[in-house]
């Protein structure tokens, strides 16, 4: 997992691999390294659980991780223990990735920043053509001139002049829907919602339209592929599967499936009976040869067996005891 024994080397972290944004986090990370050393016992070591999650990329925050280490803090100072509901979170929170997992899930973040998905989508020549095709066509042109007439669209633009629509959820689920004021707000939000449907947008960059792209991105739940609504899709063209897999593997290590379940459970069985076997062994005082041939035969495998796949067998064996 991720971490460090100096502030300074956690915040170059932050700086060169894109973990969790210095502005949010440099704060709470002095504060941590203030108080470090008091650290004891199990409170002790959820803390460091706590720093670890700060320490890794932003896209894999399941919760905001920099609030819930400043109230832990906050516990510790007054206390010098964490409360139940903040040990509770803590325990329940799964381990923070690895630096293998840290380290590909930041390089894939710091593109995604810049809206580069070639990596993981190969060429975009579709997105160019339809970007090419939107940015010249009248009636687009026309139905923006009209959302700027009605609304001052620059009172909905961020800093860097971007307004966004109404962001997608998991299974399409709205729930700022209920929750939305009536008012000049949610009436431009609509119409400016609409607008992004008709012509497959994102958002505009002042009069700039960023229309949607074929695009990958994770989330700490689950890894999502999007294909824009506009785009004629081909799998063995449009898609890297192999980096897309590579990206999806840094949090999925293990192989699972049916079939491999199967062969676990009956390496498991083999594992046990190659253990009685072995004491039959011992007490008949088999050696070499004799021996091993004893044992292929008492497990049923093929007869050219060698000594290595028993001492994996036996190995196995002591895992599971």
């Amino acid at each position: 997992m991720p971490s460090s024994s100096t502030l300074k080397h956690d915040l170059e972290c932050l700086d060169t691999r894109a973990y969790s944004p210095r502005q949010w986090s440099e704060e709470v990370l002095r504060a941590y390294h203030r108080v470090a050393r008091s650290f004891k016992g199990l409170d002790g070591n959820r803390l460091r659980k706590l720093h670890d999650w700060v320490l890794a990329p932003l896209t894999l925050w399941p919760i905001e991780m920099c609030d819930a280490l400043r109230d832990a803090l906050a516990s510790w100072s007054d206390q010098k223990a964490l409360t139940e509901p903040q040990r509770l979170l803590i325990d329940l929170l799964p381990e923070p990735p690895d630096e293998t997992a840290c380290e590909i899930v930041a390089r894939h973040e710091r593109e995604v920043q810049s809206g580069i998905y070639e990596h993981v989508t190969g060429k975009s020549a579709k997105y160019a053509q339809k970007e090419a095709e939107l940015k010249t066509d009248p009636e687009f042109s026309a139905q923006w001139t009209r959302i700027k007439t009605a609304f001052k669209t620059k009172r909905h633009a961020d800093h860097k002049g971007v307004i966004r629509r109404t962001m997608g959820t998991e299974r399409n689920l709205r729930p700022e829907w209920p929750s939305r004021q009536p008012g000049p707000q949610a009436a431009f939000q609509t119409a400016f919602d609409a607008f992004c449907m008709r012509w497959n947008l994102y958002g505009m960059l002042h009069d700039e339209p960023l229309l949607l792209k074929l695009a990958v991105n994770l989330t700490p739940f689950a890894t999502m592929i999007v294909i824009p609504s506009y785009w004629s899709f081909d799998p063995k063209r449009d898609i890297r599967w192999n980096e897309i897999a590579r990206l999806h593997r840094s949090r999925a290590r293990s192989r699972q499936g049916a079939v491999l379940k199967e062969g676990k459970e009956h390496r498991r069985k083999l594992a046990q009976k190659l253990q009685k076997l072995v004491a039959v062994v011992m007490k008949r005082g088999l050696r070499g040869e004799e021996r091993r041939s004893f044992l292929v035969a008492g497990l049923g495998l093929a007869p050219e067996t060698s000594d290595r796949t028993l001492r994996r067998l036996r190995q196995e064996f002591r895992a599971q005891a």
